[in-house]
């Protein structure tokens, strides 16, 4: 037996299915529980294939990856317990309400009739705040009022399992209790033999954990075995503020953290939690002037060690809260604005995911912004995966889009890649951005150098900052000379859609790169190189005018793009005009816009439009490009299917953007968690220009 497998009875578990609950504003695949980082990601399965339909209690939280992050809730009313989140085997809680908002996860609880639980699960974003961001914290937090207006004994419980340190549950783990010098009472939990830059199963083999509350009376802990533990709690009400001190395998009768807070005789009352990760170092870094460095975690530039960071995060809840709810009330109030409830509900389930994929790094004068290809193969600052997720850095902060491109152009500009075209990423796997000297990245070269120069011309419009574009002229000057060369006739090659495989003459790619062709003129023009801009200029018309015959099946009914040049029966999203249409550049006629508009509903499935003809599956990502830059009623069409399909998949993990039209569920090809959602706001930008 197991911790996170414990025999549970089946009335037990038939008590979570019969619970009600109402979702706002759906019912995700996955609820975003504490999803801040690469490795601070944990969510609850709620999909129809392998989770319980979205209910706290009965139900294991999981890594993104999807194995098990044991961490459970009791709460003891006068002497009868109950468990509200996870699955340590008591009657468990009735949950009538879940609603999501861009940062929390909030979840309504009743304890029988006695109390109602309010618990919000807050994993802040403030990305106009680097030291606040920069911290690798989630919150819980905990409210418990009286249901028929008496006083009830209240004792409130919750532990984190060793799960949380190792995806190696051989892993020996070693642990303590402290209080921080503000009161801050803590487990701190890690590998005995730290594997630095090292991961098992996508989780980090080095750092530490923190699990935290606020001291005083009223407070006990343990840890141990996690039947023993949950028992104390079970049988007393409270812990025996005690250590186990046979540091073991993860496996070995699977060691828990657990707090217990006496509330007392209470009408109301709660308790706040934070649990989180300090790793010193956190990415080994190839492109710095020094050679290969240990790159450290930026909050380290603010912060002397873990408990401090942990000091201070813990006590800004308030701040730190309201910064979040800001955010959230500005992605609703533009998403609304946008186009309506339907495009929230995917705008604010995007957001946390696609900032969870970044760590902030380096120091306050030299920052990155480190990204993890989640899922797919675990690149590092994927160019293809970055463009996508532009649009919500653009949104946020500009800023954070010239962090993620910084090592990027480093590498690049320091010799350090041989190919002329753009890299395609500078690390095979997080977080061990090592480059690619010897030029063997993924090949995607008209791909990469397209989208490397729409989005330096992206960010410089947008943060008004032109002397980026003087910075980086001669390698952006560099990538549109391949652009020139291959985009109107794309050499058989992959493009930011390598699962689908390559295709000479793609239209859409092709397209990419003309587009990025005109994006050079339009920076010639803005760093005075006159000549430049007028010569990438009439490339860029004369190309596009060719493409038009090239791209386009005119006999078809609709008319409309094929896949690629003269396969008339084909189609796909033609997500790449977004960017003509974001940068300003009016290159293609409005024509195009019009016959794409026209043709995409006459090719809708259940839950969206296929990606191209050659699969029933989708990218919610690039429809939600395609749909930012299509009439009004083709633009709810994609909205709608899209918000439609979050609430009715299968899928039982962390958002996908590769779903099948039809069915809903996963295709042959899994992807979970990745950062290309933050394309999610694509509308919201164009709504607000560069």
């Amino acid at each position: 037996m197991i911790l996170s497998l414990l025999c549970i009875p089946a009335a037990f578990l038939a008590s979570v299915t019969e619970a009600v609950s109402v979702f706002t504003p759906a019912r995700p695949p996955a609820l975003p529980l504490a999803v801040k980082s690469p490795y601070l990601s944990t969510w609850l399965p709620a999909g129809k294939d392998g989770g319980n339909g979205g209910y706290l209690a009965g139900e294991w939280p999981t890594f993104w990856e999807g194995q098990i992050n044991g961490w459970a809730g009791m709460i003891r009313v006068d002497g009868n317990v109950y468990t509200w989140m996870g699955l340590p085997g008591t009657t468990t809680v009735n949950q009538t309400a879940y609603e999501y908002t861009s940062t929390k996860s909030i979840f309504t609880l009743h304890v029988g009739n006695l109390v109602e639980m309010n618990v919000t699960f807050l994993s802040p974003i403030t990305p106009d705040d680097l030291r606040r961001q920069s911290l690798i914290f989630s919150y819980l937090d905990i409210d418990v009022a009286s249901l028929d207006g008496k006083d009830h004994d209240v004792q409130l419980y919750t532990d984190i399992s060793a799960e949380w340190v190792s995806g190696d549950r051989k892993a020996i783990v070693e642990w303590d209790h402290g209080v921080t010098k503000d009161g801050v009472s803590y487990h701190k939990i890690n590998r005995q033999t730290q594997l630095l830059f090292s991961e098992v199963k996508d989780q980090a083999e080095w750092g530490e954990w923190y699990w935290a509350t606020d001291s005083g009376d009223g407070l006990t802990y343990q840890s141990g075995g996690g039947s023993a533990v949950r028992d104390a709690f079970t049988k007393n009400g409270k812990l025996d503020n005690s250590k186990d001190s046979n540091y073991r395998a993860i496996s070995d009768n699977w060691p828990v953290f657990g707090f217990a807070r006496n509330l007392g005789s209470v009408k109301a009352g709660g308790a706040l939690f934070t649990i989180g990760l300090a790793q010193r170092d956190a990415i080994q870094y190839s492109g710095s002037s020094d050679g290969t460095i240990a790159e450290p975690s930026l909050w380290t530039s603010y912060f002397s060690d873990g408990p401090a960071a942990l000091d201070f995060f813990h006590h800004d809840y308030a701040e730190s809260s309201s910064l979040s709810s800001d955010l959230d009330k500005r992605i609703a109030k533009d998403s609304l604005a946008a186009a309506g409830q339907d495009y929230l509900t995917i705008t604010s389930l995007s957001a946390r995911q696609a900032f969870a994929a970044t760590q902030l790094c380096g120091t306050p004068d030299n920052t990155y912004l480190f990204m993890k290809e989640i899922s797919s193969n675990g690149n590092m600052n994927t160019v293809d995966v970055i463009f996508p997720a532009h649009p919500v850095f653009l949104y946020t902060n500009p800023q954070l889009l010239k962090f993620l491109m910084k090592p990027l152009y480093e590498i690049q500009e320091r010799g350090k890649y041989p190919n002329r075209y753009a890299m395609h990423d500078i690390g095979s796997h997080y977080p061990n951005a090592t480059g690619h000297p010897d030029g063997n990245d993924e090949p995607m070269p008209l791909e990469e150098c397209g989208n490397m120069v729409i989005m330096a011309l992206a960010y410089a419009l947008k943060a008004k900052d032109m002397d980026y574009l003087d910075l980086h002229y001669k390698h952006l000057k560099q990538w549109t000379a391949y652009l020139v060369e291959d985009a109107i006739y794309p050499a058989n090659q992959i493009s930011t859609d390598d699962f689908a495989g390559p295709l000479a003459n793609q239209t859409n790619l092709a397209l990419k790169g003309i587009i990025g062709i005109q994006a050079m003129a339009s920076i010639g023009n803005l760093t005075e190189d006159f000549d430049v801009a007028t010569n990438h200029s009439r490339i860029a018309h004369d190309y596009i005018e060719r493409w038009q015959t090239l791209g386009i099946a005119h006999n078809a009914d609709p008319p409309h793009t094929t896949l690629s040049y003269g396969s008339n029966q084909s189609h796909g999203l033609l997500y790449n005009l977004y960017a003509d249409r974001e940068l300003g550049l009016n290159l293609v006629p409005q024509s195009v816009y019009d016959m794409q508009s026209k043709f995409y509903p006459t090719v809708q499935n259940t839950y969206g439009v296929p990606l191209d003809t050659r699969h029933e599956y989708t990218k919610g990502d690039w429809e939600l490009f395609t749909a930012a830059i299509a009439s009004k009623d083709t633009r709810d069409m994609f909205i709608r299917r899209l918000a439609k399909w979050i609430d009715e998949t299968p899928t039982n993990r962390a958002l996908t953007d590769l779903y099948d039209t039809k069915s809903g569920d996963y295709p042959q090809i899994t992807f979970i968690a990745r950062p290309v959602m933050g394309g999610a706001f694509s509308l919201i930008l164009l709504d607000q220009g560069l």
